[in-house]
């Protein structure tokens, strides 16, 4: 998907679920911490999706072997019944959970609805995800209002979130990741061997890649700067907004650009 058609696609999924984070401090939070728990065997290389609309999703290595998702509601207003945590079979044996506000559905491929969402100013439940996957797991996250931070594991990581910033770090590779208003970070041993991007309007954007990387760079902003610890062998002219060159020998393509905010690349560890 073009930058163009996936900020445009974001933002009306913005106007339509910002008043999620209306909160008012005249009343307390509530807490519904053990809204949902699913545990499973996965085997390494297939997937976990989780897809949510207002809330966080934090990822962690699991300690037991097994896929562990727990979520905890939070309101002040609200009414946490009117929010669902289902859990249905994904593609090809992978896992799916989504959280459903009104009508919405959970399928194999993510959230459907066949109405347009409508939510008030009163309905501000949210409902933060923590997922820990067994080594070798791929994650697929996405979240519209709320961070999504992924920590150390060892399979390939795919991150989105529209309000919100995106921080994820694989001991394998490679790390996925597209936000609107937020910084994204991303840390992998390995960038496998697929095309990489990396998008968002408002916040920077920090990779930190294998020191023996081979890319073909294409990097940009408009209020910031790029900088890399790599040698970049430059094609075009030379300028500190943009960057079209390659790293070491070239190949895959890596993409990255943001309009409010810096663009750097930090040299990692050899894989």
């Amino acid at each position: 998907m073009s930058p163009t058609r996936f900020f445009r696609r974001a933002l009306v999924v913005l106007a339509l679920v910002a008043p999620l984070g209306v909160v008012s401090t005249a009343h307390s939070q509530e807490v519904e911490r053990n809204a949902f728990n699913y545990n499973a065997s996965l085997s390494a290389g297939r997937t976990v999706n989780v897809r949510n609309v207002n809330g966080a999703i934090s990822v962690e290595r699991s300690r037991s072997n097994q896929v562990e998702i727990t979520a905890e509601k939070r309101w002040r207003r609200g009414d946490p019944d009117d929010v669902r945590i289902v859990q249905v079979p994904g593609r090809n044996g992978d896992i799916m959970v989504c959280a459903l506000w009104n009508d919405a559905e959970c399928t194999e491929t993510g959230i459907r609805s066949q109405r347009r969402q409508t939510w008030n100013d009163r309905n501000d439940v949210s409902v933060h995800f923590t997922v820990r996957v067994p080594d070798g797991v791929h994650v697929n996250m996405s979240t519209v209002n709320g961070a999504v931070t992924v920590d150390a594991i060892s399979g390939m990581i795919d991150a989105s979130t529209v309000n919100g910033s995106v921080e994820a770090r694989s001991t394998g590779g490679p790390v996925h990741a597209k936000t609107v208003n937020g910084s994204i970070k991303a840390t992998m041993a390995s960038l496998g061997r697929e095309d990489l991007e990396y998008e968002t309007v408002n916040g920077s954007i920090t990779l930190t890649l294998p020191s023996n990387s081979n890319v073909d760079l294409d990097i940009s902003t408009v209020n910031g700067s790029v900088n890399t610890d790599f040698p970049v062998t430059v094609q075009g002219s030379i300028s500190r907004r943009k960057l079209r060159g390659s790293i070491g020998s070239g190949g895959r393509s890596l993409k990255a650009s943001t309009v409010n905010g810096s663009v750097n690349l930090v040299r990692g560890g050899e894989r």
